[in-house]
């Protein structure tokens, strides 16, 4: 009998999936979303954790990617949806070792995020540092908060 290893994140990716499924199909059938991109997302085995926040000009996303290289990460937007994916890749098992427990997780990671109509997508920025992608989305004028002055009579 061999071993399994498992993995609780890849279970919880398992469980989104099987949402997103159960989602896409009434949306399918009513024309409201595509379902014919999804391939990567059923590829994925882990996904890094996120924060998202924002300031007065900006959308903030903060993901952790250790032992993720910046040529194995992919950004992209397409009709408000910012996509990060790409690969942790496991390092070579040698004979001479003998594992007593392995938690960290490898292979395809995937991550989406939907935007606000109302940025600047010319001026979407990214910085990777010590294991951690940044994306900085400029807000447009129009969606940065405004003060309005009350006269009082």
């Amino acid at each position: 009998m061999a071993i399994m290893k498992w993995n609780p994140s890849r279970e919880l990716l398992n469980v989104e999936r099987e949402m997103n499924k159960f989602f896409n199909s009434f949306g399918s059938r009513f024309g409201l979303m595509d379902t014919a991109n999804n391939d990567e997302y059923e590829n994925a085995v882990w996904a890094p954790l996120t924060d998202i926040s924002e300031d007065k000009d900006n959308y903030i996303i903060k993901l952790d990617l250790p032992g993720v290289s910046k040529e194995d990460v992919k950004i992209s937007y397409l009709d408000g949806q910012l996509s990060i994916s790409g690969e942790r890749k496991q390092e070579k098992e040698t004979k001479e070792l003998k594992f007593h427990r392995v938690e960290r997780t490898y292979g395809r990671y995937v991550r989406s995020f939907t935007l606000p109509g109302v940025i600047k997508e010319d001026k979407i920025d990214a910085e990777f540092k010590n294991g951690q992608l940044q994306i900085t989305v400029p807000k447009a004028e129009e969606a940065k908060p405004k003060e309005i002055s009350i006269k009082i009579n």
